[in-house]
């Protein structure tokens, strides 16, 4: 049987040692090993390196001796009361607790030989073996994420600047992640979106959902905890946190799936796409939305084009998943079926600006057109801004003199650039690229390799 569909910021390509994130042995020292390598991230915004006499930008990857001044003090992990202390190692609640400093995740190790994943949790690479002993039998590349969002700026200019690579030339900088992925290859747009996804994840839950203290880092990254819980902490007068039993899943990382659809009309020749209110011009996609408690994948495609659309579908099927790290989301592709007859509602949806239907030859056309899936970097701040409901106008913070120089034009300017840089042949509408799982649907059914399709008349024999 062959591999499924993969799609772009898939593939997870590292063996993640899940069983090695409560080993404080070893991720203390596993930190200081020469071949590890950090990623680094800013408001959700990675860091990225480029040649200056090259276009093409790559996720930077920095050394252990790079990033120590953002650190803090030792131990990184199994932190104790005071600084430089070590916890106890008899306590589950601080076991790999980082209680100081940056925040770091341990993603996982890239393996020398991509044909198998040769660590597994047996003696050799068990936590409970001699940490010096497992690092011997690892091959391959460490992989941790850092994020420097709370750290003063100059601070993070001081550190990239005496960066290795700064030395031999290479600029770092900090940029918006959806235009940046569009330079990424597999691999990179895969560890990425492991990473940002549990970057995104830390940096947005302080506090302890049920008694409202902050919470503290554990499992080098992975894990959540009550800082009510820590053996030192004054609870005098307070009700015990609910957390302290039990196991809880906002303890842990979590991923929301979302359904992706790519409604085909009967006789297979036209597709359906809609427009947000709040998308760049011209911009259609397939519609979305997110899975429900109690439902099925297939019954909540049903719901979301009923309550968006107005629009009843059947014969749901599976295409594929991808990983949308914005912030930590599943996306399920599908595509069903429906009748081009029924009317079409944009009046139920206070988002869905117009939906349509298109045939297979102007969705063709686009696709062959140079600019029919491309989206300028304005587009995709237009698009972030839509997800998380922000100013579309507002720059992104750029790393002083780092500053991408798209980014630095002021947004006025910038329309004008962009409107006096419009080529006279400028496609009827814009679909997703195939970076993203909505493009490949539409790729992959206009060019007959998934969806529903034409029937092909039966020729009977003479």
């Amino acid at each position: 049987m062959g591999e499924a569909y993969v799609n772009f910021l898939g593939g997870s390509p590292l063996n993640r040692l899940s069983w090695l994130r409560t080993s404080q042995p070893f991720l203390n020292a596993i930190v200081h090993a020469p071949t590890t390598r950090w990623l680094v991230f800013k408001e959700g915004q990675p860091l990225l390196h480029s040649q200056p006499s090259a276009s093409k930008q790559s996720l930077a990857r920095l050394t252990t001796t790079d990033v120590k001044p953002l650190l803090g003090s030792e131990p990184f992990f199994s932190q104790g009361e005071r600084e430089g202390e070590f916890a106890p190692s008899d306590v589950p609640g601080l076991q790999a607790a980082r209680l100081r400093g940056t925040p770091i995740v341990f993603l996982g190790l890239h393996e020398t030989d991509s044909g198998s994943a040769d660590a597994l949790p047996s003696s050799e690479f068990s936590a409970k073996a001699d940490a010096n002993a497992v690092i011997v039998n690892i091959k391959g590349t460490p992989y941790f994420s850092l994020d420097v969002s709370d750290v003063a700026q100059p601070e993070v200019d001081r550190v990239l600047h005496n960066a290795a690579a700064t030395q031999e030339g290479t600029e770092l900088v900090f940029s918006e992640p959806r235009a940046a992925m569009g330079s990424f290859d597999p691999f990179e747009a895969a560890l990425f979106a492991e990473a940002r996804s549990v970057i995104d994840w830390n940096a947005r839950n302080k506090y302890c959902p049920s008694c409202g203290s902050p919470v503290y880092s554990l499992w080098a990254g992975w894990k959540l905890s009550c800082s009510s819980l820590l053996p030192w902490a004054d609870n005098a007068g307070k009700k015990p946190c609910p957390t302290a039993r039990g196991l809880h899943n906002f303890s842990h990382p979590r991923t929301d799936a979302v359904v992706i659809m790519a409604v085909i009309d009967e006789s297979g020749d036209k597709i359906l796409l809609g427009r947000n209110k709040k998308w760049p011009g011209k911009f259609y996609s397939c519609m979305a939305g997110f899975i429900e408690p109690g439902e099925s994948f297939e019954d909540a495609v049903k719901r979301e084009l009923w309550e968006e659309a107005g629009v009843k579908v059947w014969n749901v099927r599976y295409h594929s998943t991808q990983p949308w790290p914005y912030p930590a989301n599943l996306m399920v592709g599908f595509y069903a079926v429906a009748s081009a007859s029924q009317p079409i509602r944009t009046d139920l949806d206070n988002e869905l600006d117009e939906a349509r239907w298109y045939t297979r030859e102007e969705i063709l056309a686009v696709l062959n057109h140079r600019d029919g899936t491309t989206l300028t970097r304005r587009d995709h701040r237009q698009l972030a801004a839509t997800a998380e409901k922000s100013n579309p106008n507002q720059q992104p913070n750029s790393s002083g003199a780092n500053a991408l120089a798209g980014d630095a034009v002021k947004e006025g300017e910038k329309a004008d650039i962009d409107a006096a840089q419009e080529p006279v042949d400028t496609p009827p509408f814009k679909v997703p690229p195939l970076t993203a799982i909505a493009g490949v649907l539409i790729n992959e059914w206009a060019h007959g390799r998934a969806g529903f399709q034409p029937e092909v008349p039966k020729r009977g024999n003479l």
